[in-house]
């Protein structure tokens, strides 16, 4: 690791300097008002393998800490060398218009997502971008270079990576909460994998996956929720949703018999709303553990266990 971040206090993509000493202190003490009742699972810095960057009138970079101004990045301690590998060049694109910028790091190579309100780019653009040793480069969804499909790997099952489709920022940290939801999950009987991503969890577990983009049956379980009905076909319920949390599902849930709910969550806020609804309608949570997915930010994912109270 890098003695220190050159950027730190400068962009805003880090809260608190992972390079620090006392990193580790520091930002636990954001975990001051949640009911933990584990230590906290800690991921290296530098294993990102996916960063949205920003560009505006010709700048590429992060954001500067509370503004709209870019702070040019070549080199992010924070993320693979794949990435850093192509950021230069990257950067010395012609850019116009403004935008972000999704680098990830598949199996298989670089893909780069861009999102823009302008809905063109440059023929000069164009030819810049097609030489980026990348394997594939969208604008708004518009392919402008694909040498072969991405891919990423579950548990040994490769699947395509959709352009901009969630992803945990880092191998380890996937793999982190895949071996808790799997240990926690041991025993059951039929379990659904609920706002299951990519599969993830979903092919150790061998559960129906639901998600609106997923490896199993597409549905919205913001708007259409499993109902109790569908519910009854399963003893274990995984839920991984995006930070909105899953209060639709929450109020199916504990309408359910559902014996244990094994719940991950990125915004601890939504987390304990939700949890607050499940205790209330009949479940104990009787485990929360926090795992440092985003290593220099504020944020903390969380790992919770609920059970069917007798």
């Amino acid at each position: 690791m890098t003695k220190t971040c050159p950027f730190f206090g400068k962009c805003g993509g880090c809260k608190f300097d992972f390079t620090a000493t006392d990193y580790r202190q520091q930002k636990s003490r954001e975990l001051a008002r949640i009911p933990t009742t584990g230590d906290a699972i800690w991921i290296d810095a530098g294993a990102r393998r996916r960063a949205d960057f920003a560009f505006a009138g010709g700048d590429f970079g992060f954001y500067e800490h509370g503004t709209k101004n870019i702070i040019p990045v070549r080199h992010c301690p924070n993320v693979v060398d794949e990435i850093n590998n192509i950021l230069p060049m990257l950067a010395a694109l012609p850019w116009g218009g403004a935008g972000a910028c999704l680098v990830t790091q598949c199996d298989n190579g670089v893909d780069i997502a861009i999102t823009s309100s302008v809905p063109y780019f440059t023929p000069e653009f164009r030819d810049a971008a097609v030489a980026l040793p990348a394997i594939r480069i969208t604008w708004n969804d518009k392919v402008i270079k694909q040498t072969k499909q991405p891919t990423v790997t579950f548990s040994g099952v490769t699947v395509p990576y959709p352009s901009g489709a969630f992803l945990q920022p880092s191998v380890a940290g996937a793999d982190a909460l895949r071996e808790l939801v799997v240990s926690r999950a041991s025993g059951a009987r039929r379990v659904a994998d609920l706002f299951c991503g990519l599969g993830n969890f979903t092919f150790t577990l061998n559960a129906d996956g639901f998600d609106i983009v997923g490896t199993g049956t597409k549905r919205d379980l913001f708007s259409h929720p499993l109902t109790v009905g569908m519910l009854k076909n399963y003893d274990t319920v995984v839920m991984d949703p995006p930070r909105a949390g899953a209060d639709a599902q929450c109020r199916e849930l504990i309408k359910s018999n559902v014996g244990r709910i094994i719940y991950v969550s990125c915004n601890p806020s939504t987390f304990m709303r939700d949890a607050k609804m499940l205790t209330r309608g009949g479940y104990k949570m009787t485990e929360l553990i926090p795992v440092d997915q985003f290593v220099g930010s504020a944020h903390w994912e969380l790992f919770a266990v609920f059970d069917k109270k007798d």
